[in-house]
C-alpha cells in the first residue's frame, strides 16, 4: 500500500482525549517530521514512527527534524482547534519523498498525521522544504473541528 491521501491518525484523535500530545509553545512536546518514499505504508492508521519507507539522501539523517517547538502554535479558530510549526527546510539536500509523518517523539513517537505531497518531490543538492499553509480554521496543516 502506498501513500494514498493526508489524514490525522486514528490513534492521535482517540490520544488527544488521554492527554499523551502537549502543545504548548513553551512547554510542549517535541513534534518531528520525517519523510516517505511512495513505496511507504502510512496513512490514517499508522500509530507510531517507522522506518521502513523513510527517505534517505544527502543531508537527510532517519527520523527527520525536529519542528521548532518556538513556531508551534494552536488556537480555536471558529470552533476549529487547529495547530501550526514553522516551515522545515533541508540546506543542500539530495532527496525525494512522497509524503511525511508528523509524530511526537515526546510521547514514544506517536503518529500525530501523515503528509501527502500528491507525487514525488526531489531536492538535487538544493533545499527541500515542508511549507505549512495558513493558520486558518480551514487551511491548517492540523484541524479538529
Amino acid at each position: 500500500m502506498a501513500i494514498t491521501s493526508s489524514a490525522v491518525c486514528n490513534t492521535f484523535k482517540n490520544q488527544l482525549l488521554g492527554a499523551t500530545h502537549n502543545f504548548d509553545q513553551t512547554s510542549g512536546n517535541h513534534f518531528y517530521l520525517a519523510m516517505y518514499i511512495s513505496t511507504a505504508t502510512i496513512g490514517k492508521s499508522t500509530t507510531d514512527y517507522l522506518t521502513a519507507g523513510e527517505t534517505s539522501g544527502t543531508n537527510y539523517s532517519a527520523g527527520g527534524k525536529l519542528l521548532a517547538v518556538a513556531g508551534q502554535t494552536h488556537k480555536l479558530a471558529s470552533d476549529t482547534a487547529i495547530v501550526d510549526w514553522t516551515n522545515l527546510s533541508w540546506q543542500t539536500a539530495t532527496l525525494t519523498a512522497r509524503g511525511a509523518l508528523i509524530y511526537n517523539k515526546s510521547a514514544s513517537d506517536k503518529a500525530v498525521a501523515v503528509l501527502d505531497f500528491g507525487g514525488d518531490k526531489t531536492a538535487t543538492a538544493g533545499t527541500f522544504t515542508i511549507q505549512f499553509p495558513n493558520f486558518t480554521d480551514t487551511l491548517a496543516i492540523l484541524r479538529i473541528a
